[in-house]
């Protein structure tokens, strides 16, 4: 618990939730789970239990079929994709940690972080099989029940692609009629993406990464980009940068992950639905299919042929 604190304390307050922090001893809970502190009461108020904590009641009525009568494998459409948003939003939550850590040079605590997300993404890829388990036919007895509602429109995933450098202003379009994602997608669009605050971090190591303006010539880009490379290839070759090359990394593994969650994405869209458009009027495989080479992190992956 002392760990606990001092990681709680350095993160300041939780932005997942409001709570007090229980006058409750470690040593009184049952079974030893943290989150199980049940029967024991704090400051008086009504006992905290595993249900009242996780609002589980709440949870379960969040699942709102659109077909009448409810469809078998609706439930299963709607709670896998609940889950991915929650997903999502923990990984938001540890990649605004990642940022504040490098800018506070905090190099190996960025680390561990960046591993975290990487768990996260790895149950997001086996999670996608689930879908599997759904017929073709069972999916289309719910499927016209939602347009125009379509996965294009996850604003979360959209934050994370922008923080991991994957901008594109058209995609703000899409989010207009929805004013607190549109916000949001905004301010990570104009924010610093990991890579920038990264590269910051090197420069301040010594690295010299000169940046490429909007002004340069395609040749002039080219140049400041091999550059670029040549000094990034310093971590991969001088173990004294050890620390750093971890963090580079970890950055590759979740970039490595995001492609390869787009690939069993597409690949359960195509065998579910076939190339049938999308619900929200996307091209569904065809525009899945487009995103599975992006890359996030491109001149991490262009060093390794630089490397000698």
């Amino acid at each position: 618990m002392e760990k606990k604190d001092q990681l709680l304390s350095e993160q300041g307050a939780c932005p997942m939730g409001n709570h007090e922090k229980s006058t409750v001893e470690p040593e009184a809970a049952e079974g030893g789970c943290p989150m199980a502190y049940g029967g024991i009461t704090s400051g008086g108020h009504t006992s905290l239990t595993y249900n009242s904590y996780l609002k589980v009641e709440d949870l379960k009525s969040l699942q709102i079929c659109q077909s009448e009568p409810a469809h078998h494998d609706e439930p299963l459409f709607i709670i896998i994709h609940q889950t991915y948003e929650l997903w999502f939003k923990l990984i938001i939550h540890e990649l605004d940690l990642v940022v504040e850590l490098m800018k506070e040079n905090r190099v190996r605590k960025a680390t561990h972080f960046m591993k975290r997300v990487s768990a996260i993404m790895k149950v997001l890829v086996a999670q996608i099989h689930i879908l599997e388990t759904m017929a073709p036919r069972d999916f289309l007895g719910f499927r016209h029940k939602l347009n125009p509602a379509s996965g294009f429109q996850s604003s979360q995933f959209r934050e994370i692609e922008f923080m991991a450098g994957l901008k594109d202003a058209r995609m703000l379009i899409h989010f207009q009629s929805d004013e607190e994602a549109y916000a949001s997608l905004t301010r990570r669009f104009n924010n610093e993406t990991l890579g920038d605050v990264f590269y910051d971090l090197l420069r301040r190591h010594g690295f010299k990464l000169p940046a490429t303006k909007p002004s340069d010539d395609e040749e002039t880009a080219r140049k400041l980009e091999s550059q670029r490379i040549r000094e990034l290839c310093r971590m991969y070759e001088d173990e004294t940068l050890t620390d750093l090359h971890d963090l580079a990394e970890s950055f590759v593994d979740l970039d490595e992950l995001i492609s390869l969650w787009r690939t069993h994405h597409v690949t359960v869209v195509e065998r579910i639905i076939g190339f049938k458009r999308g619900t929200g009027g996307s091209e569904g495989v065809a525009y899945l299919r487009s995103t599975v080479n992006k890359r996030c992190f491109p001149e991490l992956w262009n060093l390794r042929t630089a490397l000698v």
